[in-house]
């Protein structure tokens, strides 16, 4: 199972640098795994990108479409109490900030629920790191 993270379901929808290696990452998994908070993160990412460059506006506004379309694909992880206060000591030891760290304690959970079966894709060496320091395998 490969879980996640906003930057990387960006490079799905949206054609930049990581794409083809997200694409082939995502095709290689069984399932892929997304923590419910990057509904938010990714409407907002390509919103902001649609305002800051405006010639990929149009190919912004197909792949906004596209996943509003499609809704969520794999396995997708609603954040519960437990989630939020472990996200805050994930906050506090590996400096990451709140979305960040509330992505990074869903993937421990999962991968504390299914050992050895969760990968972690994410474009934040830091969190890459951070990941890795918790056992789960981390792609970039």
């Amino acid at each position: 199972m490969l879980f996640c993270d906003t930057s990387v379901l960006v490079k799905l929808c949206v054609a930049e640098d990581g794409t083809d290696t997200m694409a082939e990452q995502a095709a290689a998994s069984d399932a892929i795994a997304v923590c419910c908070i990057a509904w938010v993160e990714i409407m907002a990412a390509m919103a902001r990108r649609r305002r800051e460059q405006p010639k990929d506006a149009a190919a912004i506004t197909r792949a906004r479409k596209r996943v509003v379309a499609d809704g969520p694909h794999g396995l997708t992880l609603d954040v519960t109490q437990q989630w939020v206060r472990w996200a805050g000591d994930c906050a506090d030891a590996f400096a990451s900030r709140a979305h960040d760290s509330v992505q990074l304690a869903a993937a421990h959970i999962l991968h504390q629920e299914l050992p050895g079966e969760v990968r972690f894709s994410w474009f934040d060496n830091r969190l890459i790191k951070a990941a890795r320091v918790l056992g789960i395998e981390a792609l970039g």
